[in-house]
């Protein structure tokens, strides 16, 4: 198994194809896809950063992270990640683990001081994955911070 984790533009063919599967996921676990505005130039540096996961030259998993304007760390550099995904058939193989470090690592690299994030009340897998990686609750923010399944989280470098 050889995985290899590139940036690309939000806007490239594989990333599209991803982004396509996560909202077909959203459909079937919350029966609408997710309408939180996102357009290419969020991930463009230095502003964000897009990554993908290639297994055998196979796209099967996305993370991103963006500059984020959200009090929920007070005055720290904060960045939010965005497009946490894996493909089912690649799913159990720790990809998601790799990219969230990648992502963290870049984030950090481009001198944030901590990540926050939004995910579904739904999403257990997303929530056990970012608690199992110091992440904690914080007061819901964002488009979806009036929705009661939205779970927010936060980790300070």
């Amino acid at each position: 198994m050889s995985i290899e984790i590139r940036r690309v533009a939000y806007d490239h063919p594989d990333a599209q194809k991803l982004v396509d599967r996560v909202q077909e996921f959203y459909v079937e676990r919350y029966g609408e896809p997710d309408y939180d505005p996102t357009v290419p130039e969020m991930f463009e540096s230095p502003a964000g950063a897009y990554f993908l996961a290639y297994l055998d030259e196979v796209p099967v998993a996305s993370g991103a992270w963006r500059r984020s304007g959200e009090p929920a760390l007070g005055t720290v550099a904060t960045a939010e990640i965005k497009r946490m995904y894996v493909v089912p058939e690649a799913q159990g193989k720790g990809i998601a683990k790799r990219m969230l470090a990648h992502v963290e690592a870049s984030a950090r690299a481009a001198g944030f001081e901590a990540l926050v994030l939004t995910t579904g009340g739904l999403q257990y897998e997303a929530i056990g994955l970012y608690a199992a990686n110091g992440y904690v609750d914080v007061e819901p923010f964002g488009f979806y911070k009036d929705d009661d399944l939205v779970v927010c989280m936060a980790k300070r470098f």
